[in-house]
């Protein structure tokens, strides 16, 4: 098992391996303090102007495929977007 510090995890790009495409950069993690756990991962989205309120996605924990050397591949249900 491989240890990963928590500034190796977000400096790896996050990729859906159902459509190929590039989800970004981890931006925070939701943590089960009782369980010691990572719950998800928090990926902003695209911005389309400096107005825009931060969309967020979150890529839950059990979605995460594989943890390579410089990307996490992710098998993504269904997009979900949270404002925050």
């Amino acid at each position: 098992m491989e240890l990963y510090s928590i500034n190796n995890l977000k400096s790896m790009e996050v990729i859906d391996i159902n459509t190929g495409s590039k989800l970004g950069f981890i931006r925070d993690l939701k943590v089960d303090c009782e369980n010691y756990r990572i719950i998800s991962l928090i990926i902003p989205t695209e911005k389309s102007s400096w107005f825009d309120k931060n969309d967020y996605m979150e890529v839950m924990w059990d979605e995460i495929i594989r943890i390579g050397i410089d990307v996490i591949l992710v098998s993504k249900r269904e997009l979900s977007l949270d404002n925050k």
